[in-house]
C-alpha cells in the first residue's frame, strides 16, 4: 500500500509559520478545534508542531506575557515538548503505522524535505478496520 493513498494535501491542512505569534496560533487552534498544528517555514519545510500544551507551558512560565501580549511573542520563542516526526512520501506503511501509534497525525515530506501534507491516524484506523471487516466477511462466507 502506498502511503500517498492517505495523504491530506498541504492545501487542505491548517498550518502556521514559526514566525506566527502565540495569539495567531491560539486563534487558529480554537477556530479549527485542533490541539496541534504543523509549523512550515518560508522554504515550505516542516520544522515541527506546536501544541496547546506548548502554548500553555510558555504562558505559565512567562507570566509577564499575559494573554493581552500574546500577539508580541513568536512561536520561535515557544519550546516544543513533543517531537512529531515526519515521513517521506516513499516511506513504507510500517513506518507510517509506527509513528501513527504515538502521533495523532504524521507530517509527510517530499525528497527535498518540503512539507506536502499530513496523514491522520483516523484514516489509517478506518482503513485497517475495513480490511479486518472484509476478512471477517470472507471467512464467514466460506
Amino acid at each position: 500500500m502506498n502511503i500517498a493513498f492517505f495523504l491530506v494535501p498541504k492545501e487542505e491542512v491548517v498550518y502556521l509559520s514559526p514566525n506566527s505569534t502565540i495569539r495567531q496560533a491560539l486563534e487558529r487552534m480554537e477556530y479549527h478545534r485542533y490541539s496541534a498544528v504543523p509549523l512550515i517555514n518560508e522554504e515550505g519545510k516542516y520544522v515541527g508542531t506546536i501544541t496547546e500544551g506548548d502554548l500553555l507551558w510558555k504562558l505559565k512560565r512567562s507570566p509577564e506575557i499575559g494573554f493581552e501580549h500574546t500577539h508580541k511573542v513568536n512561536l520561535t520563542d515557544v519550546p516544543q515538548h513533543m517531537n512529531i516526526k515526519p515521513v517521506r512520501i516513499d516511506a513504507q506503511m510500517e513506518d507510517l503505522i509506527t509513528l501513527a501509534t504515538v502521533q495523532n497525525y504524521v507530517p509527510v515530506i517530499d525528497d527535498n524535505e518540503v512539507f506536502i501534507g499530513i496523514i491522520r491516524r483516523r484514516e489509517i484506523i478506518e482503513y485497517c478496520f475495513k480490511l479486518w471487516a472484509s476478512r471477517d466477511r470472507d471467512k464467514a462466507a466460506k
